[in-house]
């Protein structure tokens, strides 16, 4: 088969720059990576591309139609990552930032492969949609109650796109990504929170009782997850697919874990009121991805936290800088 050409939007983002490093390294493929370059999407979380005969990189606004329309002209599937994502921005700021960008961002990217088609469109929802399982572990067709402003709108922008294929056969897959971890994570999230402030010496701030739960998936098993999506058939379209370990850990638990690697003493951790819109549970089901992609997760938590911890211990001078620094008053 020859190489696509593939647009990443988001593409200097945490999900996103691993996705085209595993592009580049693992596949033949050429890559585009589009990206606004706001707080969350850096050039340092591409430095080490920068050059790669197969890599391009556009600085754009997905919510910007010229410009989409120029991009996708010569594209064959595009990964839309490409999104506003902190719960506690979203909560104490409201959805305004997060409407234009998760859901009429992907409606302009929608619109313009109706004009000019695509081989396939992988739009990157959330588990967040699901809002506290209501059974576990929850499956694909788990009813949707968003529990906050973000994952309100990762919900709108999810059956946004089905739509399309329902409307006008659009090739779409949905991914439903439970909690990712690894590295070039902003720091405002949970576990890269807990390790960088546990290698300052700094608090580990839990909310509440710290019991509630999360599926983690660390983010090289993501990558693989997308590729298995672009490389399934055409009976893949139309489908809503989780990316989940079915296993899940309390965030009392991911704390307790990072002190004890980093030998750190467990006064460090505290807690904080309970947020507003807080989500109880997510254990996602793998069994929809088993089938239709032959994919399932591959790192165990233990051993993604430690190559997590490794990498930020490492990589100092990435997670100090200003930009970041100024940012991580919010987690998720």
């Amino acid at each position: 088969m020859r190489p696509k050409r593939i647009l990443v939007t988001g593409g200097a983002g945490f999900i996103s720059s691993n996705f085209v490093r595993h592009l580049l390294s693992s596949t033949p493929n050429e890559v585009v990576s589009l990206d606004a370059l706001t707080y969350a999407g850096n050039m340092d979380n591409l430095a080490d591309l920068i050059g790669h005969e197969r890599l391009s990189f556009v600085h754009g606004d997905i919510r910007d139609p010229d410009l989409v329309a120029e991009v996708v002209s010569d594209i064959d599937v595009i990964v839309n990552a490409a999104a506003e994502s902190h719960v506690e921005k979203s909560i104490e700021e409201g959805g305004g930032e997060f409407v234009t960008t998760n859901v009429e961002g992907t409606q302009v990217l929608l619109d313009a492969i109706r004009r000019r088609p695509v081989d396939r469109f992988i739009l990157f929802s959330s588990s967040e949609v699901y809002g506290t399982a209501l059974d576990a572990p929850m499956a694909e067709e788990h009813p949707l109650n968003p529990r906050s402003p973000y994952a309100a709108t990762k919900a709108g922008a999810d059956r946004l796109a089905y739509s399309y294929w329902v409307t006008y056969d659009l090739p779409i897959v949905i991914v439903r990504p439970f909690n990712n971890y690894g590295p070039y994570q902003h720091p405002e999230k949970v576990v890269p929170r807990f390790i960088t402030n546990a290698l300052q010496d700094e608090p580990l701030t839990v909310h509440g009782d710290g019991h509630a739960s999360r599926d983690w998936v660390f983010v090289d098993d993501v990558a693989e997850a997308i590729e298995a999506v672009i490389a399934a058939d055409d009976r893949v379209h139309g489908e809503v697919i989780n990316l989940a370990t079915g296993r899940d850990l309390s965030v009392e638990a991911i704390a307790d874990a990072v002190l004890e690697r980093l030998g750190k003493p467990a006064s460090l951790k505290v807690h904080t009121p309970e947020r507003p819109g807080q989500v109880d549970r997510h254990i996602g089901s793998t069994d929809k991805a088993e089938r239709v992609l032959g994919w399932r997760a591959r790192t165990a938590f233990e051993d993604g936290l430690d190559r997590t911890i490794g990498w930020y211990d490492d990589n100092r001078a990435w997670w100090e800088s200003p930009l970041r620094a100024e940012t991580s008053v919010y987690s998720s």
